[in-house]
């Protein structure tokens, strides 16, 4: 017999990617007594890949989701070169600089996605904002030069894809030991003077005044920004043999909530070594952790606000200069601030704009690289940043060249248990022991969770709609009261 009187359900959350809901159980009392985000919806790439030829992996993996498909088929790629038998730095030069290019242009439109069409309604509107207010669309109506840059932030990114990959979703870039096609001068200058496209140079200016714009919006709403959703945790993310801020390829790198070392710049290929995967009945999705700290003490945030802390510098003298100014707030400490995340997300999209300046201002981008010779192996483990945080690709491969196992620890599972986190703080700081619960403080609960970006479809896999249902029940555990809002 249930010892929880009341429950409220919130399904889906919304303005994300993917489908998830949030339970809240409360006594008689309405004192919350367990709060928990639900992924509800099986997950089945990691069984139906199996018995694909290996070189069909970074295509096929990229179905995962149509947000961020390349950050699924470059860690794709970079297992299936090991397959093939070409470590990453053994690749050709001009071949990693293609690929790190699509990297960059994948992260840029979608850090940009995220903040001005999903996130900007909680910052511009209150976290408490009526229901009217919860979308890009007053955004644009209010606000519409932010609304435009977004637009057009967005659109140079998926035009960088474009070029790549041959279209904007689903394309194709890499192939095992090389990339698909050549860069040419055409493509590239596109970028760097074009009237129908704002320039690189036009993307750094943009990226660097919305940094500013989230650093004001700080100075006046410090007091909800450092509190909101804010808990101790440990950090994870790649880092390069210096320390540096790495989305492509480099070393795994964990700190504590107070920075001390929990990851010490270990090797990718020895990623199983240190990782665990726990399971809950109540949700499909799994929930990372570090062996040696255990379950209940060894996971970690992934991410924007992750890879900052765990960084020491960025290679890029903007956003180097911006990672200083946001280390210097916390006092060189970890920021554990869940809405920060939203300050670490933009200079990374700064980051992001000198990258691709640097890349297409580079001739050698424009060379013909060579495949690397074939030398199969039985074994590849992929791990880059994705736009969410670190993300794990690892096959194994049978002597005809089929996959016969697949691993995947994708950016949204790693901060399954943060998000958790997320929602039990605003449940017991916000719900609990209110007498009338409204939808305001509701959204509160999905606030917390968008500021990780999650991509419930890359963990997720389901046909159709869902709409939102919001239950209400008694003491008696009866309901007595039901929301629908239908999404058609």
């Amino acid at each position: 017999m249930s010892n929880y009187a009341n429950k409220i359900t919130i399904e889906p959350v919304t303005r994300v990617e993917g489908h998830g809901k949030v339970t809240v159980h409360l006594d008689e009392d309405n004192r919350v007594q367990r709060a928990r985000f639900h992924i509800v919806e099986f997950r089945g790439f990691e069984r139906f890949i199996q018995g694909h030829p290996y070189w069909e992996a970074p295509l096929l993996v990229q179905r995962l989701c149509g947000i961020c498909p390349v950050s699924h088929h470059l860690a794709a790629a970079k297992a299936i070169d090991q397959v093939y038998g070409v470590d990453p730095e053994d690749l050709d030069p001009t071949a990693t600089k293609i690929r790190r290019l699509l990297h960059f242009g994948q992260i840029f439109q979608s850090h940009a996605l995220h903040f001005f069409y999903l996130a900007s309604p909680d910052l511009l509107f209150g976290v408490d904002a009526p229901v009217e207010k919860r979308s890009v669309v007053p955004v644009a109506l209010e606000y519409p030069d932010l609304a435009k840059m977004g637009i057009q932030m967005r659109q140079f990114g998926q035009e960088i894809i474009r070029a790549l990959a041959g279209k904007k979703i689903h394309g194709i870039t890499a192939i095992p030991g090389g990339v698909h096609k050549v860069f040419t001068a055409e493509e590239r200058n596109y970028f760097l003077t074009n009237d129908n496209l704002p320039s690189i140079d036009t993307m750094i200016e943009w990226s660097k005044s919305v940094v500013d714009f989230i650093k004001d919006y700080h100075d006046k709403h410090y007091a909800l920004l450092d509190s909101f959703a804010s808990f101790p945790s440990g950090h994870l993310g790649l880092v390069s043999d210096n320390g540096e801020l790495e989305m492509y390829n480099g070393r795994l790198r964990g700190i504590d909530s107070e920075g001390g070392v929990t990851l010490d710049d270990v090797h990718c290929d020895d990623y199983l070594k240190h990782f665990g995967e726990g399971v809950e009945k109540w949700s499909y999705m799994k929930f990372p952790f570090l062996r040696h700290l255990g379950r209940a003490n060894g996971w970690s945030r992934v991410g924007p606000l992750a890879r900052l802390n765990v960084s020491d510098s960025i290679t890029t003298p903007l956003a180097d200069a911006e990672l200083k100014e946001f280390k210097a707030y916390t006092n060189g400490k970890p920021n554990n601030h869940t809405m920060h995340s939203h300050w670490a997300r933009l200079i990374e999209v700064l980051h992001c704009a000198e990258a691709m300046k640097e890349l297409l201002e580079d001739p050698t981008i424009l060379d013909t690289p060579e495949r690397a010779p074939v030398n199969r192996r039985p074994e590849g483990i992929g791990i880059i940043e994705a736009p969410r945080g670190t993300l794990i690709h690892h096959y194994e491969v049978d002597e005809k060249g089929s996959i016969t196992k697949c691993n995947l620890i994708v950016s949204t599972t790693h901060n399954n248990e943060p998000m958790n986190e997320a929602v039990r703080w605003v449940a017991q700081n916000v719900l609990d022991g209110q007498k009338e619960i409204d939808d305001g403080m509701l959204n509160q609960v999905e606030v917390a969770i968008r500021a990780y970006d999650p991509c419930l479809s890359c963990a997720t896999h389901s046909m159709g709609q869902m709409p939102m249902v919001l239950q209400v029940f008694d003491a008696g555990g009866e309901m007595v009261a039901e929301h629908v809002k239908d999404p058609t």
